[in-house]
């Protein structure tokens, strides 16, 4: 059987290992029972050799090793899930309340792991070793850094990442050259004045009013300090203050992140926030600071012979036709730290069914639901980029 048809013969078991990492998904830092699951599976499947994480973090490695000695390819798969209350319906749905896979990362563990299945079965057909990581931690951007430093790249020639879309066509695949995903950084703000009583607002410094101020200058970096050929996105999440409605409040917190695809835009963003914050802050009698993070760098598909292999693997698999152009994305993701180690390729799986409610939803929300026919596509282009590497 080719890698096509062996997608095809395990697609039930795919979408039954989906349906139990759907209804137990775990919070980012938490993945426990997550990991101890995945390596009983890659234990059942019948990889050469299982590589726990180590040092409290919760993910594995599994290994395949080929025919005859050879290069090293890692396939990538993120595992942790969100703090979101589901609302699908679905029979499978989640079982922890407030906690969901509504970023996809539990379809990504299950096309890594048909994946895993196909090259067991077919290990005799390729040269050199296939790594399947499963990393914990990567809502947070910290768990592909810790993958590099508890080693798992040392000895890789190359890694293969995707993520799903719900702005990709179902069972079309997008790989391009260049910008895909953007850096990623997230702020905290705290604006410090002085309560009084609400009838008196001259005998305080009003945070409230200060962070309202502070909230506009800060749209001004986007549009009169950045230049607009170079794309940024400042937004702010949350803003929290004040205890009681006749209370002038002495403190508020606000939270926010910041995304672009330009790294020289690190030091300038985090510059400018400072500037704006403090001397708005100041200028109503209140102090502004600003603990900035940043979480990811920009991911660029700048090897351009692997992302023609990973083109070439679908169009192998199901033709020209499946391939599919999407515009870059503000998104982050953290798979940009693998890159900047090993060369690597990043794509989407397509899983826009106009047939399937809610399959065109943004990810991250309560509702979004998934294409399962998609599944078996993602673990063979998977499996056929990593046997082309190989064997190249």
């Amino acid at each position: 059987m080719n890698i096509k048809e062996l997608a095809e013969a395990y697609k039930d078991y795919i979408i039954e290992r989906r349906h139990y990492y759907h209804s137990h998904p775990e919070l980012t830092l938490q993945e426990v029972n997550t990991a101890k699951s995945i390596m009983e599976d890659l234990k059942d499947i019948g990889v050469d050799e299982i590589i726990p994480f180590q040092n409290g973090w919760h993910g594995c490695v599994g290994i395949i090793n080929g025919a005859k000695p050879g290069k090293t390819v890692l396939l990538r798969a993120d595992i942790d899930a969100l703090p979101v209350a589901e609302e699908t319906g679905l029979s499978y749905a989640s079982e922890k309340i407030g906690v969901m896979h509504a970023c996809g990362h539990d379809t990504h563990i299950v096309m890594l792991l048909g994946a895993a299945k196909i090259l067991q079965t077919i290990k005799g057909e390729f040269s050199g070793r296939v790594k399947l990581l499963f990393q914990p931690a990567e809502e947070l951007g910290v768990g592909a850094k810790e993958a590099i430093r508890q080693g798992f790249l040392d000895d890789v020639d190359a890694c293969y990442g995707v993520h799903i879309n719900p702005s990709v066509t179902t069972r079309k695949f997008n790989f391009e050259s260049g910008a895909r995903m953007a850096s990623g950084d997230q702020i905290d703000i705290t604006i410090e004045g002085f309560s009084a009583h609400g009838s008196a607002p001259h005998l305080g410094h009003d945070a409230i009013v200060a962070a309202g101020a502070v909230i506009s200058g800060i749209q001004a970096i986007v549009s009169r300090f950045n230049n607009p050929l170079d794309p940024l996105v400042i937004t702010l999440g949350t803003i929290h203050g004040g205890h009681r409605f006749n209370i002038i409040p002495g403190k508020v917190l606000i939270d926010g992140t910041s995304r672009y695809f330009n790294p020289k835009l690190i030091k300038e963003v985090e510059e400018n926030l400072k500037l704006v914050v403090e001397n708005i802050s100041n200028a109503y009698g209140c102090k502004g600071t600003v603990e900035f993070m940043h979480v990811m760098d920009p991911l660029s598909n700048s090897d351009v012979h692997l992302v023609d292999l990973a083109r070439a693997a679908v169009v192998k698999l199901y033709g020209k036709e499946s391939l599919e152009k999407l515009e870059k994305s503000t998104g982050g993701e953290d798979f940009s730290y693998y890159m900047k180690k090993v060369p690597g390729v990043f794509g989407f799986v397509g899983t826009n069914n106009p047939n399937i409610p809610n399959s065109q939803l943004s990810l991250h929300h309560e509702c979004f639901t998934i294409d399962e026919d998609v599944f078996a596509g993602g673990a063979a282009v998977a499996a056929q980029f990593a046997v082309d590497f190989l064997n190249e």
